[in-house]
């Protein structure tokens, strides 16, 4: 069965996930590339080394946020929001890693698995690395499910 997810199943999907699909496109080129996030309610904040994805956001700040739950082939959740980016800077910056590293914190995930890159608010001024914080404010949200109706029996022995 496929149906809609209502909007408070979208918002604890959400809050709930640990990677993001940011699809970008300019000059006639698309970029579809997984980021780690935290969502505050109304955007998507992220925090990234210079690269292609801030180029390209930066050019075109329409984007397409995807995040979902998988648990098989045939049980999952999903939600498409389009949004605009914006890069931050200061305080607003800082806020947004303290939320992404607090976010990763309250998961416990391994070292190997965190964000290795730019996580420090004070590399960029230090020059060992350029980042950017930014946020995806999102302005429209869908969400789709599809979950096995099959009932699982099983044959009695022989």
């Amino acid at each position: 069965m496929i149906g809609e997810l209502s909007l408070p199943e979208i918002e604890n999907l959400l809050h709930n996930e640990l990677i993001a699909r940011i699809g970008c496109h300019t000059g006639g080129h698309t970029y579809v590339v997984p980021v780690t996030y935290a969502y505050d309610g109304k955007a998507i904040l992220g925090y990234s080394p210079e690269g292609l994805k801030l180029t390209m956001m930066r050019e075109n700040p329409k984007v397409c946020v995807e995040v979902d739950h998988i648990d098989d082939p045939a049980t999952w959740r999903s939600v498409i929001a389009h949004g605009t980016f914006e890069e931050l800077s200061g305080a607003a910056a800082e806020e947004a890693v303290r939320k992404i590293r607090a976010r990763f914190d309250s998961q416990r995930v391994s070292g190997t698995a965190a964000p290795s890159h730019g996580l420090d608010p004070h590399a960029r001024s230090l020059g060992r690395i350029r980042f950017s914080a930014y946020r995806i404010i999102l302005e429209t949200k869908t969400g789709r499910f599809e979950r096995s109706d099959r009932v699982e029996t099983s044959k009695p022995p022989a």
